[in-house]
C-alpha cells in the first residue's frame, strides 16, 4: 500500500488540460526507467484527476476523448511514461543528496589519486564536487554522469580510473575454506592450485577496491596470505 502522505503527483498536459495521478515517487521513477513494475505498487489512489489535491476528477468521456480509451491502467501508464513527477522541495533535495553520495562512492571505489596510488575517500570527493560547483541529475543513473563529473573534478582533484590485477597466494590450511567465498565475491578471478596445496589467485578489480580486497583476504586467512600487484591498466 502506497503511503499517501509520501506520494507525489504525476502530471501530463494535453493541450490546455492537465491529467494527474497520485504515485509513490520511488516506484514511479523505476517505472519511468523502463523496469516492469506492478501499477498497484505505484498508485496511491486509483483515479485520474484534473487536480488530484483538490479531488477534481475527470469524466470517462473526457478520458476517452483524450486517451482513446477508458481503461484506467492504460491511461495511468501513459501518464507515468509521458508525464512529469511533481516533487516537493524537500523530496528533490533528498534525491539530489542520495544521488550525489552514490556518485561519490562509485568514484571512490573505481578511482585513485595518481600521486599516491590510493583511493580518494568519498568525503573528499563530495567536498571537491561542492568546490567545483558540480550539480547532479537526481533522476539520471549515476553511471551515466560519472565521466563528465570526473572530468570536472580533475580541475581541482588529481584522479584516475584504473584497474589492477592482484596476485593472492593463500596457504593450504585456508585455501579450501576460502575458495568458495572468494569466487562468490570476485567473479573476475583466475586460480591455480600449487603443489604444496596452496591457492594462487589473480583477481582483477578497480584500483580503489584494493584495500577492501586485502581486508577480505585477511579475514578469510587470519592474515596468512601474500599479495602483489602484477598489472595496472587505465
Amino acid at each position: 500500500m502506497v503511503d499517501i502522505d509520501k506520494s507525489v503527483v504525476c502530471r501530463l498536459k494535453k493541450g490546455s488540460d492537465y491529467f494527474e495521478i497520485l504515485v509513490d515517487p520511488d516506484k514511479a521513477l523505476v517505472f519511468k526507467k523502463g523496469k516492469e513494475t506492478n501499477l498497484e505498487d505505484i498508485l496511491a489512489v486509483p483515479g485520474v484527476y484534473k487536480d488530484v489535491r483538490k479531488g477534481e476528477s475527470i469524466s470517462n468521456d473526457e478520458l476517452q476523448k483524450n486517451f482513446g480509451t477508458r481503461n484506467f491502467n492504460e491511461i495511468a501508464k501513459k501518464i507515468l511514461n509521458e508525464g512529469d513527477l511533481q516533487f516537493t522541495t524537500d523530496q528533490r533535495r533528498q534525491f539530489i543528496e542520495d544521488k550525489t553520495n552514490e556518485i561519490a562512492n562509485i568514484i571512490s571505489r573505481r578511482g585513485i589519486n595518481p600521486q599516491t596510488n590510493t583511493p580518494h575517500p568519498p568525503k573528499r570527493i563530495l567536498n571537491a564536487m561542492e568546490q567545483a560547483g558540480i550539480h547532479v541529475d537526481p533522476f539520471l543513473d549515476a553511471s551515466a554522469q560519472i565521466d563528465k563529473i570526473v572530468k570536472d573534478l580533475k580541475v581541482i582533484l588529481p584522479i584516475r580510473f584504473e584497474s589492477v590485477k592482484v596476485q593472492i597466494t593463500i596457504p593450504s590450511q585456508y585455501a579450501g575454506r576460502a575458495y568458495s567465498e572468494i569466487k562468490r565475491l570476485f567473479e573476475d578471478s583466475d586460480e591455480r592450485w600449487l603443489n604444496d596445496g596452496s591457492l594462487q589467485l589473480i583477481i582483477q578489480i578497480p584500483a580503489g577496491l584494493e584495500a577492501e580486497l586485502l581486508e577480505k583476504m585477511g579475514a578469510l586467512t587470519k592474515g596468512s596470505f601474500t599479495s602483489k600487484i602484477v598489472e595496472r591498466s587505465g
